[in-house]
């Protein structure tokens, strides 16, 4: 239960069932106890809109947080490709014998930091930043 977040069509699915467990709940004990005057339901309805407001608060800064996050991780994986992609070029400065290993060096460093993106098991992860270190 631990690796939750990396299924969210579950958690979506376990989620949607939940509110609607939920919203049917509320609904049957409505039927069994309505509200004895209007007042009470305007109190309610009132609760019902601040709570809804500071919900879409909520979501507003975590996807404003979420597209920073996004935004951010892309401009580092541009400034780490350039960096790969300046040293492949400038190994063409050293003698061919060490540009040669240079650049094999680069392909299998690319090679890991690609699959490093592909992969989901921690224990591969793990091996592929000590590979990577």
């Amino acid at each position: 239960m631990n690796d939750l977040h990396r299924f969210p069509l579950i958690v979506f699915i376990l989620s949607f069932i939940a509110m609607w467990l939920s919203s049917w709940m509320g609904a049957f004990f409505q039927k069994k106890r309505p509200f004895p005057d209007e007042s009470m339901r305007q109190d309610l309805d009132l609760l019902v809109t601040a709570t809804l407001t500071l919900l879409g608060l909520i979501i507003g800064f975590t996807f404003s947080m979420a597209i920073s996050r996004y935004d951010q991780r892309k401009i580092y994986e541009e400034a780490e490709a350039n960096a790969i992609g300046t040293e492949y070029v400038r190994s063409d400065l050293l003698p061919p014998v060490d540009a040669v290993k240079v650049k094999a060096l680069l392909r299998s460093y690319l090679d890991q930091r690609v699959l490093f993106y592909e992969v989901r098991d921690e224990k591969e992860l793990q091996q592929i930043g000590r590979n990577t270190a």
